[in-house]
């Protein structure tokens, strides 16, 4: 069987809207390849991921791909910049026990022809786990971001409680977000929600804040950083909000956002 054959294509649901032609240099065996985390009972676990292209910018896939598994009462809190890759991919697969708690913050960002997204399949077996993923995306050019994020809830999840919010900010015309989600709930006494938007910077605000004196660059980049510091506000550890928000804005900066 010819290797192409065994690469992810845009049938695949988790690979819907994904930029197929990046992964034709890829080996088959990448798609294998998974951290695993396991976070003990009442213990907490936090991390910060980077995908910003490093020396090759937007070179071909740029990819982690990360396993969670929470036991009883433990936390795991996860922000995350995916902005690096022809295409840039995080995928989060976190397996929650009996009163756990996953926190994502997620952003994406990317110009060009560029796609750059977020994947996230949270598994609730047991009850009263929660779990709330927000996740910005600010795009221009021809730049498109993607959130494909899916809840399973089984049978015996009594008391479930878990949320999806995306907002998509489009700078140029030319760019494009999309949102998935995907909610398989077998559970009767639970809370699942969803919200996605996109649109375009706030027109008002602008012309107030240029009413009121500020050039034109800094009202826009007060106004991205507003909205990707949504991302940030759930998570606990205010180092990590920080490092997170300092990363996104560096990455804007070098394109002029």
């Amino acid at each position: 069987m010819p290797e192409a054959a065994l690469l992810p294509t845009n049938r695949d649901e988790a690979w819907r809207y994904s930029d197929i032609g990046a992964l034709q240099d890829t080996a088959p065996d990448t798609f294998e390849a998974w951290e695993d985390v396991r976070v003990a009972e009442g213990e907490t676990w936090s991390d910060l991921i980077v995908l910003d292209g490093g020396a090759d910018k937007d070179g071909g896939l740029e990819m982690r791909r990360l396993r969670i598994v929470l036991e009883k009462n433990a936390r795991a809190e996860l922000a995350a910049l995916v902005a690096g890759g022809q295409l840039g991919r995080l995928e989060v697969v976190v397996t929650l026990a009996e009163g756990a708690h996953f926190e994502l913050g997620g952003i994406t960002l990317g110009g060009g022809d560029t796609t750059r997204e977020i994947v996230t399949r949270m598994a609730h077996e047991k009850p009263g786990a929660t779990s709330n993923q927000t996740v910005r995306s600010v795009h221009w050019g021809k730049g498109t971001g993607n959130f494909l994020g899916r809840i399973d809830v089984v049978r015996d999840a009594q008391k479930t409680d878990a949320a999806q919010s995306f907002k998509g900010l489009l700078l140029e015309k030319g760019a494009s977000v999309n949102s998935v989600p995907q909610l398989e709930i077998y559970a009767d006494d639970v809370q699942c929600a969803h919200g996605a938007s996109v649109g375009q910077l706030d027109e008002s605000a602008r012309f107030y804040m240029a009413a009121r004196g500020l050039p034109p660059e800094t009202i826009r980049r007060l106004l991205v950083q507003a909205f990707i510091g949504d991302a940030t506000r759930e998570l606990a550890d205010e180092a990590t909000r920080e490092a997170l928000l300092e990363k996104a804005l560096t990455k804007l900066d070098e394109r002029g956002a």
